[in-house]
């Protein structure tokens, strides 16, 4: 929605935490992991183009990648596996822009998430963006999308591969393509964020 006409300009999000989020200039003491949940599991990939009875939600999308990347790199830290978890974290106020769409934008969509997403880094303690696990989270992130493209969005294998690559070593049916309720994702989401922080704790 619109803010009316001679409003004057914003650039915040308000959160349901009540924390009020600075897109331009995003501090991480206003970045709370419940208000990350509950707005990943509204936002859809695919622009909601894909099977079954909900949208696939950019949380189930990170718990997906979160699970291939702790799967194919079974020695990653904690911290990694956090941050994978959070790869997509900055969705949860922008949205989850589809590639094409992001092409023809250009660079100021990804200067505005790089800023989210480092400040995200910054509040949950996890190293920069630059962070060595960066290309295996990134593998993982082509793989997940890769199933889905093919298990859920309609794309034939031909088209997967040539826009994601093919996945080695791993497949698919290990993991649980059916898209869940916005409610049951969110819970899984923290959870599964629990449970990291929880292995981080007794790595100190």
């Amino acid at each position: 929605m619109a803010d009316r006409e001679g409003a004057p300009p914003r650039a915040w999000q308000r959160m349901l935490s009540g924390r009020r989020l600075d897109l331009l200039d995003p501090s991480p003491f206003d970045i709370e992991i419940g208000d990350i949940a509950h707005g990943l599991a509204r936002v859809a990939r695919w622009n909601g183009q894909t099977s079954g009875d909900h949208a696939f939600s950019v949380a189930q999308h990170s718990l997906l990648v979160e699970e291939i990347f702790s799967a194919i790199f079974a020695g990653a830290s904690p911290a990694d596996r956090l941050a994978a978890l959070l790869h997509d974290a900055a969705e949860y106020v922008i949205g989850d822009m589809i590639s094409p769409f992001k092409s023809a934008v250009g660079g100021g969509y990804k200067e505005v998430e790089l800023r989210l997403q480092h400040a995200v880094h910054i509040r949950f303690g996890l190293p920069s963006s630059a962070h060595t696990s960066r290309g295996a989270i990134k593998r993982a992130d082509q793989i997940a999308a890769y199933f889905e493209a093919t298990e859920l969005a309609g794309f034939s294998v031909a088209e997967a591969v040539r826009y994601f690559g093919r996945p080695r070593g791993i497949s698919a049916g290990r993991f649980d393509f059916t898209p869940h309720s916005v409610k049951s994702v969110e819970k899984a989401f923290l959870k599964r964020f629990e449970g990291i922080e929880a292995l981080r704790a007794k790595s100190l």
